[in-house]
């Protein structure tokens, strides 16, 4: 049972902390962004590792619950507790130094509170590049992104935010540091530790710190945007791409014309340069070697899209500016979604040779629930879909509360009959936690707490997220 963060404990922290560490906790620490959840709590940010562990140390003793707050960009209510004894948020946005650069080694040391657009711009300075990219780059930070083993767009070619981690230093619940800051890319020393931290969304330690792999920049990039005549069409033009330029596709990007539709209908500015408007479109991206055209490379495989009847149109950029309007159209539709408001929104995986029975599947079983509209749209290069579903225009998503449950219900039940998961890449936070009772492995569930009672006793560490109290 956890105990409030109380002003006697309060006095205690005042005791062994700085002044700089006591915030006031605003919306963005009490409320995650769909509004769906809204917590209280008292708002601390360490300046350094230390100091993190001075606040661990205490919330052990005391047991007072720790709530980790990053960019508080998380959907799934991993940043916010409003159920419980008020907790401590601890926020990592004082501790968002770049430690140290290592072009020779491709290696980069950045502090939990790092905002990724930063790593990325120490990484362009070093001559080379930080491939995880999503919509919140600006504002998430590496911690929470390592936390939540967040996915976005270059997964295809990069890998998760896992793949792109050495090391790490983690403060534990009981307020010791592990110094796994390793920059090595092979250390066979016993239990995979820093795998284990990856993912666990706060609920097995602090991430302070990371040791994060560069790439090298590609000579060339290219983007193109291309019709295909369905789901199974963009999964065969993959296949394609892949043929003829290998593991250089960056990006391959599924896109529903209600999309385009959205943002027209709330007034953004991205537009799709194909007219008329198709039902399914791939925006692609290759980053390619010395000596190879992008331009060319995109031509030859639309052409062959052509041939094989896969395309009927496309857009291939010429310059930096067509590709970056192209990529407007991929990356405000998430806006474009928040302003017309869901009745419920899915972050769903399923084997890739599954995914056009998964949506063929998916629009009649929901349409029998109700009028709704589907924005079916993501990284089709590793199967993850972001589908989610809303009212008919004129319609609020107030109007649906009383089918919420049944249409997640329908998605996630879909999704795991086709062998996928309910949670592709946003985490559990909160809001899955039912889900992950409901679908998870009872062998995997039952290790998982095992893990969780040897590293957090008291449970302190972001009490109810991932796995009940």
């Amino acid at each position: 049972m956890l105990n409030p963060a109380t002003t006697e404990f309060i006095d205690t922290l005042r005791d062994r902390l700085p002044e700089a560490a006591f915030r006031e906790a605003g919306p963005e620490h009490l409320q995650e962004p769909r509004g769906r959840y809204t917590g209280t709590g008292l708002l601390l940010a360490p300046g350094s590792t230390e100091e993190v562990a001075t606040i661990l140390r205490a919330c052990h003793e005391a047991r007072v619950g720790v709530v980790p707050h990053g960019g508080g960009t998380g959907l799934v209510g991993g940043q916010v507790m409003q159920e419980g004894a008020t907790p401590v948020i601890l926020s990592l946005a004082r501790m968002d130094r770049i430690r140290d650069v290592y072009p020779s080694e491709n290696v980069l040391v950045a502090e939990g509170g790092a905002i990724l657009a930063n790593i990325q711009s120490a990484a362009r300075e070093a001559g080379r590049m930080f491939p995880l990219s999503l919509a919140s780059e600006g504002s998430a930070r590496i911690g929470g992104l390592l936390a939540t083993n967040a996915g976005g767009l270059n997964v295809l070619r990069y890998g998760n935010a896992r793949a792109q981690c050495l090391g790490l230093e983690v403060v534990t619940a009981q307020g010791e540091v592990w110094h796994g800051l390793t920059r090595l890319y092979k250390d066979n020393t016993g239990y995979d530790l820093r795998d284990l931290m990856i993912g666990a969304e706060g609920t097995l330690g602090i991430i302070t710190a990371a040791a994060l792999r560069m790439a090298p920049v590609p000579a060339a990039s290219g983007t193109a945007l291309f019709q295909v005549a369905s789901p199974r069409a963009a999964l065969d033009l993959l296949a394609l791409a892949r043929d003829r330029v290998g593991d250089n596709v960056t990006a391959f990007e599924l896109i529903h014309r209600q999309g385009p539709e959205f943002l027209a209908e709330t007034g953004l500015e991205p537009r799709v340069p194909l007219d008329p408007l198709p039902d399914w479109m791939v925006l692609v991206e290759l980053g390619l070697p010395e000596g190879l055209s992008p331009e060319d490379s995109l031509t030859a495989i639309f052409e062959a899209a052509v041939e094989a009847g896969l395309s009927e149109d496309g857009v291939i950029a010429s310059s930096e500016s067509q590709a970056a309007a192209l990529w407007a159209v991929r990356e405000t539709i998430p806006e474009a979604n928040r302003r017309i408001g869901s009745i419920s929104s899915h972050d769903i995986s399923v084997p890739l040779s599954s995914v056009p029975d998964f949506i063929a599947e998916g629009g009649p079983a929901l349409r029998a629930l109700g009028d709704v509209r589907i924005n079916c749209f993501g990284h089709l290069g590793d199967g993850n879909l972001h589908y989610n579903v809303f009212p008919p225009k004129g319609r609020s998503r107030e109007d649906y509360e009383h089918i919420r449950a049944k249409v997640k219900e329908l998605v996630h039940d879909l999704a795991h009959g086709f062998g996928g998961s309910v949670s592709a890449e946003h985490g559990i936070g909160r809001l899955k936690v039912g889900d992950l009772e409901r679908y998870g492995d009872p062998a995997k569930l039952s290790m998982m707490r095992a893990i969780k009672a040897a590293l957090d006793p008291h449970g302190i560490l972001n009490p109810g997220a991932v796995l009940r109290g």
